[in-house]
């Protein structure tokens, strides 16, 4: 997965909502879903639309991805035979609670198509519990996504999220920790409400920081303030350049650390600062 730092979540049953979204040249990753954003009544149809909008050539961006069904519901098996095909870039399962739960996907996806990556999102208790064996379940898992409000009905906590959000500060990290172990990226939950941009950028800003790679939406409007969060600024780019370039010069003196506008610099540092230049480089190349 190259640029994964806005994901918008598309109800699949809404066509015009799915060819809005699809062209959506700054938004990286489009989840067509099929799960929670489709009354049960319309799942078919959601079906339907989804494989057709896979099926049409197209750009780059945004990379298309799959929300189905839980691995455990009466839909998974149709939903994985009707939208594991050509121009499916992913599949995301929902309300992964255990590595069996990824074992059984992995084998229905890869029996149908190769090369398409799974993102487990953690949504319970249990789940959080399992997720660094979910994690390392399969070479096929690219990453782990939390999902908040799923997570917060689990454990019986209040129905609006207030400020911070320091109830939620330990599966996030947790989420993070259980990622990075196994190599993969890590995704924060949506920001629900969608007219709060200033509390979007705080959230989001807090998610970096947290270490996760990118956060979901569920409006568009949503994507440039979560893009803008997730990419190193000019400036940001600016510093790690320097970060980089005192410490070669330290190395060439033969010292492991030195300092730089009044910073301790040491390799730990230092991979951090080209780990910037690196997403910042990647955003610059696709002009977003």
């Amino acid at each position: 997965m190259d640029l994964a730092r806005s994901l918008l979540f598309v109800p699949g049953h809404r066509r015009n909502m799915v060819d809005k979204a699809l062209g959506l040249a700054r938004l990286d990753v489009a989840i067509l879903d099929l799960e929670d954003g489709v009354p049960p009544a319309e799942k078919n149809a959601a079906r339907e639309i989804v494989a057709e909008a896979l099926a049409r050539p197209h750009p780059a961006r945004p990379a298309r991805f799959v929300r189905v069904n839980p691995v455990r519901s009466d839909d998974f098996a149709a939903d994985i035979a009707r939208v594991v095909r050509p121009g499916a870039a992913g599949i995301v399962l929902p309300k992964i609670e255990s590595a069996e739960d990824v074992l059984a996907a992995d084998r229905l996806v890869a029996a149908r198509a190769a090369g398409v990556s799974l993102v487990a999102s953690i949504e319970s208790a249990k789940g959080l519990l399992n997720a660094p064996a979910i994690a390392a379940t399969s070479a096929h898992v690219s990453g782990l996504m939390f999902g908040a409000e799923d997570w917060a009905s689990d454990l019986g906590l209040p129905a609006g999220r207030e400020g911070e959000g320091r109830e939620l500060l330990y599966p996030r990290s947790a989420v993070v920790v259980a990622a990075t172990a196994a190599g993969i990226l890590a995704f924060d939950s949506v920001w629900p409400d969608i007219r709060d941009l200033a509390g979007l950028r705080d959230d989001s800003v807090l998610a970096r920081r947290l270490g996760f790679s990118g956060k979901t939406c569920v409006h568009p409007d949503q994507i440039a303030a979560i893009n803008e969060a997730f990419t190193p600024s000019d400036a940001e780019a600016a510093r790690a350049r320097g970060i980089v370039a005192a410490f070669e010069e330290a190395t060439r003196r033969g010292a492991g650390v030195t300092e730089f506008e009044g910073q301790l610099v040491d390799r730990p540092v230092v991979e951090r600062a080209l780990r910037a230049l690196r997403a910042w480089e990647l955003a610059r190349s696709q002009s977003v």
